[in-house]
């Protein structure tokens, strides 16, 4: 995890506090506010500061504001069988239309073995993993993905049509962490670059291509450029064929395909929120599946050869000079652990958010160091 120099450290519970009460500042309900806060501070807690409260302000607070996402969700259910659900969100808050979706996919389980959830017309919804992790913790697997504006080029191309697409899995172990699989279908994703620019660093080569497909590594210049049409993010894999870059466009688009075609939502260039040079809605899509266990095991059988895997994993030979073989989920428990008695680490660019958010709210009651 590397920190800047200059960061703030502020505690969990202060930083909680102040993005729910931030979100509340621009009209979103109490408890709507609440669950927004808490998906962002997960983040944070887990060491992705790319989708915490680094975002607060560019990706909720900003939008609100712009009118292009609504703070009071209208969470519809438009079809439904016992074990399926397709969901408008009516362009509310993600986090909000996640959860709950999450929630109905595991009910459904619950009662039948499996069950999914596909949604139209949402918005950002944080880190893909805290909606795989509340099946997890309800001793289920859970699946989720998302599409997103597009910003990714596919294999051979240079014109960016796919979103980073998360495609994401929560699974129970007998260990002290669960184990997550929370990652992009693309070789990084924009909030990544977010953190760069912020930290003023260039990217490694092979990120991002222009139209010519030659690498980009000014971090600050691309996040334009990709607004712009003229850069491109590259597929899991790399550039062209030779690192396999084919593997992670084809995952991406099946992340399109169940993000958009099961519930009848908007896909690629319809994601771009702009409508006649103006901003709209992104009208984004999920889905959400929850897989009891129960239904094919006993759960501490199920916890257990789970657990056995990723232990052997760890356990297995190394390469010269490599300290430790990780398994998905574990870098986050670690980071969990790190952070839990120092908090949010807070660079000068979200310092300067922060402050500004809180001047234009008059939220007077929180003292920050800085």
């Amino acid at each position: 995890m590397e920190i800047e120099k200059g960061s703030k450290w502020v505690k969990f519970e202060t930083m909680e506090r102040f993005m729910a009460d931030v979100l509340k500042g621009v009209g979103v309900p109490p408890a709507d506010a609440a669950v927004c806060a808490d998906v962002l501070i997960t983040a944070d807690k887990l060491g992705i500061d790319s989708h915490g409260i680094s975002r607060l302000k560019t990706i909720y607070y900003d939008r609100i504001k712009q009118g292009i996402q609504f703070p009071k969700t209208k969470f519809e259910i438009v079809r439904q069988t016992p074990t399926t659900a397709v969901i408008d969100g009516h362009n509310g808050m993600g986090h909000v239309i996640a959860k709950r979706s999450m929630e109905i996919a595991i009910r459904k389980a619950k009662k039948y073995g499996l069950g999914m959830t596909a949604v139209r017309n949402s918005t950002h919804y944080g880190i893909a993993g805290y909606y795989a992790l509340m099946a997890a913790e309800a001793g289920m697997i859970g699946i989720t993905g998302t599409n997103a504006r597009p910003s990714v080029a596919p294999t051979f191309g240079t014109e960016n049509m796919l979103g980073t697409n998360a495609f994401t899995f929560g699974m129970p172990t007998d260990e002290k962490f669960p184990f997550l699989l929370d990652c992009a279908t693309s070789t990084t994703q924009r909030g990544k670059i977010e953190v760069y620019a912020k930290l003023g660093k260039k990217m490694p080569k092979g990120w991002v291509i222009n139209h010519k497909g030659e690498s980009r590594t000014d971090s600050g210049a691309v996040l334009h450029e990709l607004v712009a049409g003229t850069a491109a993010l590259v597929p899991l894999g790399g550039i062209g064929e030779e690192m396999s870059g084919y593997k992670g466009y084809g995952y991406s688009t099946v992340v399109e395909i169940l993000s958009a075609a099961l519930q009848q939502g908007a896909y690629m260039k319809m994601l771009l929120g702009l409508k006649d040079g103006k901003k709209v809605p992104y009208h984004l899509g999920h889905f959400f599946m929850a897989i009891n266990i129960e239904a094919f095991t006993t759960l501490r059988s199920f916890k257990k050869i789970t657990g056995d895997i990723l232990r052997e994993l760890r356990a297995s030979k190394k390469m010269p000079g490599a300290k430790k073989i990780y398994t998905a989920g574990e870098k986050e428990h670690l980071a969990r652990l790190y952070r839990k008695n120092r908090g949010v680490p807070l660079n000068r660019e979200t310092q300067k958010e922060i402050l500004g958010m809180q001047a234009e709210l008059g939220l007077k009651n929180y003292k920050f160091s800085f």
